[in-house]
C-alpha cells in the first residue's frame, strides 16, 4: 500500500503540474471527460425511457414467428433462420410440436456500437426479443424464457457466418444468462449432399466428403448446399432439425475477459485494433470462394 501511495503522489504531482504548464491540452482533456459524461448521461437517459416506457410490454408475438404448441419451455426450441427462403422450407419441415422458427430479414444491427433506444428501435432485435419472452436489459426475466434451446441456423457462407456474429453479440452483450444456462446453441448444416443410385449421404465439411466418396464406387452426384434455403422440408429435417441426427454446438464462453477483449476488437468502433487483429491471424482464415 506504501509502495502505490507514493506512486499516486508522484503522478498526481506531475500531471498537476505539466497541466499548469500546458493549458491547452488541459481543457482539451477536460472537454473530452465533459463531452465522455454527457455521453453516458444520453445514453443512460435514453435506456430509461425506453424501459420506463416499456417498449416491450403488452406486445404480441411477431408475425413472422411460426411459433410451437407446447408452453413447456423445457420442451421448446426456438430455430433463429436467415430469410424468407429457409423460413420457409424450416416451417414445413420442422417439428411443430416443439420448434418454433423466427426468419430474420438480411443482417442485424451490431450492437456493439448502438444504444438500446436504438436496438429495440431495430425491427428484426425487436421481433427476437419478444419471442424470447424475458426482454432486455434492467428488466430481463430469464424465468420467462419461452424456450430452452435458441438455434441460430444461418447459410455455411460469408454472409452467414457475418450474420451469425451479429447475432452473438447481441446474446453475448445482452442476453449472457441465457449463454451462461446452456441455452444457445448453433446449428451445423452439411454443405453437401452425396447421391449414388437410391444411396444419400451429407458431408458436413470437405474432409468429410472426401471420406464419403472414398467409401462409394464409381462416380457420384455431389451438391454443393449455398444456403439453407436451398434444401427442401425433408433435407431440412433430416440434417439439420431432427434430435436424433442434426449436429448441433452449444455456445460456451470459457474465458469471458478474453470473450469481452476480443468483441470489442472485432465489433467496436475502433478500427486499428480490428486491423491488426485481421493482420495478425489472415493466415489462419478460411476463404469461401
Amino acid at each position: 500500500m506504501e509502495v502505490r501511495g507514493a506512486v499516486e503522489t508522484i503522478f498526481g504531482e506531475s500531471l498537476a503540474a505539466y497541466l499548469e504548464e500546458k493549458p491547452d491540452d488541459a481543457r482539451a482533456i477536460i472537454n473530452k471527460v465533459v463531452l465522455a459524461l454527457e455521453a453516458r448521461k444520453a445514453a443512460k437517459a435514453a435506456k430509461d425511457s425506453v424501459l420506463r416506457k416499456g417498449a416491450l410490454e403488452g406486445l404480441t408475438l411477431p408475425g413472422k414467428l411460426a411459433d410451437c404448441q407446447t408452453r413447456e419451455a423445457a420442451q421448446a426450441e426456438l430455430f433463429i433462420v436467415e430469410g424468407d427462403s429457409a423460413g420457409g422450407s424450416s416451417k414445413q419441415g420442422r417439428d411443430r410440436r416443439t420448434q418454433a422458427i423466427l426468419p430474420l430479414k438480411g443482417k442485424i444491427l451490431n450492437v456493439e456500437k448502438t444504444r438500446l433506444d436504438k436496438i429495440l428501435a431495430f425491427k428484426e432485435i425487436k421481433s427476437l426479443v419478444i419471442a424470447l419472452g424475458t426482454s432486455i436489459s434492467d428488466t430481463f426475466n430469464l424465468e420467462k424464457l419461452r424456450y430452452h434451446k435458441i438455434i441460430i441456423a444461418t447459410d455455411a457462407d460469408v454472409d452467414g457466418a457475418h450474420i451469425r456474429t451479429l447475432l452473438l453479440t447481441l446474446f453475448y452483450r445482452y442476453f449472457p444468462s441465457l449463454i451462461a444456462g446452456g441455452y444457445l446453441y448453433i446449428a451445423q448444416p452439411p454443405l453437401y449432399k452425396i447421391k449414388k443410385s437410391k444411396e444419400i449421404h451429407y458431408a458436413y465439411s470437405d474432409e468429410d466428403k472426401t471420406k464419403v466418396l472414398k467409401n462409394i464406387s464409381g462416380e457420384a452426384n455431389v451438391q454443393r448446399y449455398k444456403g439453407l434455403g436451398e434444401m427442401n422440408p425433408e433435407e431440412l429435417w433430416e440434417t439439420t432439425m431432427d434430435p436424433a441426427r442434426r449436429i448441433l454446438k452449444q455456445v460456451k464462453v470459457a474465458e469471458t475477459e478474453e470473450a469481452n477483449k476480443i468483441f470489442t476488437i472485432l465489433m467496436g468502433d475502433e478500427v486499428e485494433p480490428r486491423k491488426i487483429f485481421i493482420q495478425t491471424h489472415a493466415k489462419l482464415a478460411t476463404l469461401d470462394v
